[in-house]
């Protein structure tokens, strides 16, 4: 593979440790009081939930999101923390990737009446996807250093 400047494995880790970026700045920008004390964020996932042509989105979060609003909001705010740690850190990569896509999915899904939700959950998907089969832990990461994956 020819590339400019930085090396193939390179690139990916820069894709990588942009994710994890971008992860930390999803969670930066959450309003952690409202969302722990108030449940707004669940609240507003909530309103959504309930208009949401499938059946099953509706039902699904009715089932696991409703009945624990309070677990739910750390489970989401802690998520978006550790996705972005590891990945700028390339620790434990492959579960970050992995992770991150099926939370992308999961927002996609509840978002998909929502185009401005889309491009950039679809996006983060992609890096996700394309850093996990591009092996992006290879270089620049605790995962390289320590011997892992």
């Amino acid at each position: 593979m020819d590339t400019i400047w930085l090396s193939g494995a390179e690139w990916l880790a820069v894709l990588r440790v942009g994710l994890g970026l971008w992860w930390l700045e999803s969670w930066r920008h959450k309003d952690r009081k409202a969302w722990l004390r108030r449940g707004t964020g669940i609240t507003w996932a909530a309103d959504i939930a309930a208009k949401h042509r499938w059946t099953l989105v509706r039902s699904g979060f009715d089932t696991v999101v409703k009945p624990r609003p309070r677990t739910m909001a750390y489970v989401v705010l802690y998520a978006e923390l550790a996705l972005g740690v590891g990945l700028v850190l390339g620790f434990l990569t492959p579960l970050a990737l992995a992770g991150g896509a099926l939370l992308n999915l999961v927002y996609f899904v509840l978002m998909i009446h929502d185009w401005a939700e889309q491009g950039q959950n679809s996006m983060m998907a992609l890096i996700s996807v394309v850093g996990l089969f591009g092996m992006a832990w290879q270089t620049w990461s605790l995962d390289a250093a320590l011997g892992w994956f």
